[in-house]
């Protein structure tokens, strides 16, 4: 491959060709784990650049996390699966609710996100919900009938997760997989809000479970929305009590 080279002004722009066609190799497999990338000269003989236009673009890829340059001027391909990413992400943000509690809040706003823009893709589908989620809606309606809270806040969190797995998203899916056991404690802590009882929250979670069954996008959107907002409300709650708490 060659490219021509742009005009002057456009020179410096170079290195971003060079980024993105090397990149889409990476995650297209082309280039694999362990690969090490042609030389600097060849790279730039193939896409007709400077040197420097490849240094440029190997420096992106690296601060990426695509590509490590060792030691002798070898680059070598290091791109993880991207479950193993996002899994260090989680953690990442673990580590951040473990020095502000707040953080949790930006947790909110993300898992919002996530789970209404998921609604589109399910409503699309002619079969919008599978049996994961009705069997995780059922739990919440054995436990709600059992006055059983820890059991009704698990099938909650499992029923929210069925729906983005049932969405066929496989990167979404992988988000919310890993940010599952953040968005389960989220969800303990805002449901131990005295503010609405096991029935209510039941019936909340059946109407949006109907909503999306039916098609009705809008209307699923809406109920969710409101439903996780108000969770972030029970957690801003939960949160100032235990501060509370503390400087008593």
């Amino acid at each position: 491959m060659s490219l021509t080279p742009p005009p002057n002004g456009n020179r410096e722009r170079l290195h971003v060709t060079v980024q993105a066609t090397l990149e889409e190799r990476i995650l297209g497999g082309d280039l694999k784990v362990g690969d090490k990338l042609a030389s600097e000269s060849r790279i730039a003989q193939e896409f007709g650049v400077s040197t420097r236009s490849v240094r440029e673009a190997i420096q992106a890829l690296e601060t990426k996390g695509l590509v490590q340059r060792r030691h002798g001027g070898n680059t070598t391909v290091v791109r993880r699966d991207v479950n193993e990413f996002i899994g260090s992400l989680a953690v990442t943000v673990r580590q951040q609710l473990a020095g502000d509690p707040a953080y949790l809040r930006e947790l909110i706003q993300a898992r919002q996100m996530i789970e209404t823009e998921v609604i589109d893709l399910l409503v699309a589908s002619e079969t919008p919900v599978n049996a994961d989620v009705e069997t995780a809606l059922a739990g919440m309606r054995t436990a709600r009938d059992e006055g059983d809270f820890d059991g009704f806040v698990n099938a909650d969190a499992a029923f929210h997760l069925a729906l983005v797995r049932c969405s066929g998203n496989r990167i979404l899916a992988i988000m919310y997989e890993n940010f599952a056991n953040l968005i389960s404690d989220m969800i303990q802590v805002s449901s131990r809000v005295p503010t609405k009882s096991l029935d209510e929250a039941y019936t909340e979670h059946e109407e949006i479970f109907a909503r999306i069954r039916d098609h009705n996008g809008p209307g699923a959107k809406d109920l969710m929305r409101d439903q996780i907002a108000r969770s972030g409300e029970y957690l801003r709650i939960a949160i100032e009590k235990e501060m509370e708490d503390k400087n008593v």
